[in-house]
Formats: structure tokens, sequence, C-alpha cells
């Protein structure tokens, strides 16, 4: 992907917003956001506060991103609840007391937002898939070709799988 981080947060924003719209979602995705009064930006609960080029709609956050650059590419990653209670996540992030945990639910829902709350009815996640991924394949002009994964990856996922995803060790070393 050619250009820095940011260029390129911009551009995959502009695919992320028109797949939204197709969905009529009307969304923005601004270079910069304020903070909101009182918001840590370093709070456990990162879909909280939006950060450059992420996705907001009605004020409040609905798409969050990060990215990843290695030498032989670029990982770009993101979330887009569809339905649901956000709240959850708090669930399993670790607070000093049980009212910090509550103030971190009420100021996650204060700042992000689903889909289903935009437009009142929950899009199928396969309709959700569908106008990303033809919005992805407008912004790049190109198309998407479907495919499996090799054997090396497979045996590879399985590796990481054993090793650490399913390993207690490294699921609960925090």
């Amino acid at each position: 992907m050619t250009g820095g981080i940011l260029e390129s947060y911009r551009r995959i924003s502009l695919a992320l917003t028109r797949g939204l719209e197709k969905l009529e979602i009307k969304a923005n995705a601004e270079s910069q956001y304020g903070k909101p009064e009182g918001t840590n930006p370093y709070a456990a609960v990162c879909f909280e506060v939006p950060s450059n080029y992420e996705i907001t709609a009605d004020g409040k956050k609905l798409i969050g991103s990060a990215q990843a650059r290695r030498s032989l590419g670029v990982l770009q990653h993101g979330s887009l609840p569809l339905f649901g209670d956000l709240t959850r996540i708090t669930e399993v992030l670790k607070f000093e007391t049980l009212d910090d945990r509550a103030a971190a639910a009420r100021r996650l829902l204060n700042h992000a937002t689903t889909a289903e709350t935009i437009l009142g009815v929950a899009p199928t996640w396969k309709s959700a898939a569908e106008s990303l991924k033809q919005a992805f394949q407008e912004q790049i002009q190109g198309d998407f070709v479907e495919s499996q994964p090799s054997l090396a990856e497979i045996e590879r996922a399985q590796i990481l799988e054993a090793e650490k995803y399913a390993n207690p060790d490294w699921t609960y070393r925090i």
C-alpha cells in the first residue's frame, strides 16, 4: 500500500464510509477528532474514542480500525458492531473496582454505537459484508478473488492455535 499510515487509513476509510452508505448509514471519517470531555485517551476501552480516520455516525464511533505494517505488506483489521451490547467488552477488561467498570460501560455507550442503533434494525452479516466488499472494489478499482487457505497457512494456524490462542498461559498472561 503506497503512502504513509495516515494516508492508507484515509483511503481505507473512504471505502468503509461508502460501504456504510450502501447500508444507508451516513458516516464520517475525520482526519482528527477532539476527545470528548472527561475521556481518558488511554482508556482501556479502545472503542470509546475514535482515532484519525476512524468511522463515526451520529457523533459516535461506529468502526474501529488498526493497522500493522511489515516488509511484505499491510494488515488492516477492524470492527463494525452490527448489533448487541457494546458494554460486554468491559466484562473482560481489568478495572480496579466495579464502579470503574460501570463508569467505563457508561462512557462507552455515550461515545460508541452499533449499526442497529442507527438504522433501527440490524443489517445481516451478509449484507454488511457485501456492501463493504463492493465499496472496497470500487475504491481500489479491482476485484476480490475468493480462495481457500493453502496447506501451509492451515498448518501455521493450527500451530498458533495450539501454542497461543488456545493456550491458557498465553490467554491469561495479563
